[in-house]
C-alpha cells in the first residue's frame, strides 16, 4: 500500500472521564485503548492535532497504523472514533491489534467510479442511489484494501448492483456473502427520476363516448 500511518503515544495510568477532560483540554491531547491478541487492553494518549491530521485521509480508517508507545511499536487498525457533536474534536479512540496471521474482520469504504458516464444516467437519464458506502470483509493484514472499486460505467437504468457483483480484491471476503446467499444486499441502483416515476404511476383516466354523449 502505498500510505503509511505512524502516530505517536504514550502509556497512561490515570483513566477516567474527569481524566480524559484533562487531557483534552489542557495538554491537547486524547485518550484511546489498543486491544485485541494475547495482550492486556493498553490505555494510551495522542496528540490530538495528529489524530486530526491523519484522519483527513479516508485510507487511515481502513489502513493498517503503526502507534509507537513510549518507544515500542504496534500494529493497529482504527475499530472506532468518538468525536464531539457540535464540535470538531475527537473524545476517544479505539484500535485493534494486528497479526500477519489473524484474519481481520473490518470495514472497507467503497468508491464508486465513473458515474459521470454511467449509461444508465448519461443515455437513460436516470439517477444514482448508493445503498452502502462502506463493505464489511475478512482478510488478512496484507490483503486489506484501502477501499473497495465499484465502476458504473455499464450499470443501466433500473438496474441493481448487489454484494455478489462487486469484484473483491485478492484475498478479501465479503462478511455479509460468508452468510449465505439471503445476506446478498443491494450496494448501488439506477433509479427513474422521481417526476418520471409518479408520471408512471398515474392511473388511467377511462375513456368517454363522445358520440354517444353528444346524441343525448
Amino acid at each position: 500500500m502505498s500510505t503509511d500511518f505512524t502516530l505517536q503515544a504514550n502509556g497512561r495510568e490515570d483513566t477516567g472521564k474527569g481524566a480524559s477532560r484533562r487531557l483534552r483540554r489542557l495538554a491537547g491531547e486524547i485518550p484511546a485503548i489498543i486491544y485485541g491478541g494475547k495482550t492486556d487492553p493498553a490505555q494510551i494518549t495522542l496528540v490530538h492535532k495528529d489524530v486530526m491530521k491523519a484522519l483527513e485521509n479516508e485510507a487511515f480508517y481502513s489502513h493498517i497504523i503503526t502507534l509507537n508507545v513510549d518507544g515500542k511499536s504496534e500494529e493497529v487498525i482504527v475499530k472506532d472514533v468518538q468525536r464531539h457533536p457540535a464540535k470538531p474534536i475527537v473524545l476517544h479512540m479505539d484500535f485493534l491489534r494486528v497479526n500477519k496471521n489473524t484474519v481481520l474482520h473490518t470495514k472497507a469504504p467503497i468508491h464508486f467510479t465513473n458515474e459521470d458516464i454511467c449509461v444508465g444516467v448519461k443515455v437513460s437519464g436516470g439517477i444514482i442511489a448508493h445503498s452502502m458506502t462502506e463493505l464489511d470483509i475478512h482478510c488478512l493484514p496484507k490483503n486489506l484494501p484501502e477501499y473497495i472499486e465499484v465502476d458504473m460505467t455499464n450499470v443501466d437504468l433500473g438496474q441493481t448492483l448487489h454484494i455478489s457483483d462487486i469484484i473483491l480484491p485478492k484475498g478479501v471476503e465479503s462478511v455479509a456473502l460468508s452468510h449465505g446467499a439471503d445476506h446478498d444486499l443491494p450496494v448501488v441502483s439506477i433509479n427513474k427520476p422521481k417526476a418520471e416515476r409518479i408520471e408512471d404511476d398515474a392511473p388511467v383516466a377511462p375513456e368517454t363516448d363522445t358520440e354517444e354523449s353528444s346524441e343525448e
